[in-house]
């Protein structure tokens, strides 16, 4: 029975390598002049393991944002402080067949988010995260997952000037309309903390140790926010895309578009990737060619 632990560094640089050649048909997102400063090349990768046991390869050290990959953690967060029903009440848990920014759907669904991992869901979250601004809603959200995680989060203001700089008129329209259907309390709070808490950076060994607080037992989270948060990411963490890499890859997975990705090995530990080359759907190309060889050589998926 082969499993996350008995991955050796010598199997890892060969999937990273075949990673990398896919990584080349991605493209590093330009909307974001901050973003668009990453190179193509970089690939990165942290393991944890339950055993203790860590792999790390690659460019270890690039900081990244970490994007919508934030929105998982948020979720967590709220569940833990605010509980299961309340969190349900202000957005859904269906897939999404529409991209992660799209007013359309929103409108469809008569201004409810259909889930946590879009912008309409990630964006009435943030109007819902403790703190009396976006400032403090942020900072309280770093340190909270900084402090369970042991890692060293923090935010990336010259990033988050970038973000403010090109205003996305998509997400503004999704906050208007969400704010005219009674799902914000306040737009600018919302739409502020959101763009903050997307800015939230670290290295790929950061991202791992946040996964690590989804793969197993931890007395200090709950086990059934845990597990939803597990089953939201399988069906919805990669947008439209989710079902198909449920099937290729059947672990839960959240992408960013600033190159991260997180893959929960439910029991086993957490596999965090950083590859800024992107699909057209916003996905990183890269990261999850790499997470897909992983779960089928090593036999990871939760559903064998």
């Amino acid at each position: 029975m082969k499993g996350l632990n008995k991955l050796t560094t010598r199997e890892l640089s060969v999937w990273v390598q075949q990673a990398k050649i896919q990584a080349k048909q991605g493209r590093v997102i330009d909307r974001i002049p901050q973003l668009s400063l990453a190179d193509p090349g970089w690939f990165a990768v942290h393991i944890c393991c339950k055993s203790g046991k860590t792999i790390s390869f690659g460019d270890t050290a690039c900081i990244f944002p970490l994007m919508s990959v934030i929105k998982t953690f948020s979720l967590l967060y709220l569940l833990e402080h605010f509980g299961v029903e309340r969190v349900f009440g202000w957005v859904g848990v269906e897939p999404s067949d529409a991209p992660f920014n799209s007013l359309e759907q929103l409108v469809s669904d008569r201004g409810r988010p259909r889930n946590p991992m879009i912008n309409s869901g990630a964006i009435t979250l943030a109007d819902k995260l403790p703190g009396k601004d976006a400032s403090q809603r942020t900072l309280l959200l770093c340190q909270w997952l900084n402090q369970l995680a042991g890692c060293q989060l923090s935010l990336d203001e010259v990033m988050l000037a970038s973000v403010r700089l090109r205003h996305s008129t998509a997400n503004q329209a999704i906050a208007n309309y969400l704010a005219e259907t009674g799902y914000l309390e306040n737009l600018e709070v919302a739409l502020d903390t959101y763009n903050q808490i997307c800015c939230i950076s670290g290295r790929v060994e950061d991202l791992a140790l946040l996964g690590k607080l989804l793969a197993f037992e931890n007395r200090l989270l709950k086990s059934q926010n845990r597990r939803i948060v597990n089953a939201v990411m399988s069906i919805c963490g990669l947008y439209e895309a989710s079902a198909e890499f449920a099937v290729r890859v059947g672990l839960p997975m959240k992408s960013g578009i600033g190159g991260g990705l997180v893959a929960i090995v439910p029991g086993e530990g957490a596999i965090a990737c950083y590859s800024p080359g992107l699909d057209n759907i916003g996905n990183p190309v890269g990261a999850i060619a790499f997470v897909e060889a992983l779960a089928q050589e090593l036999h990871l998926s939760v559903f064998s």
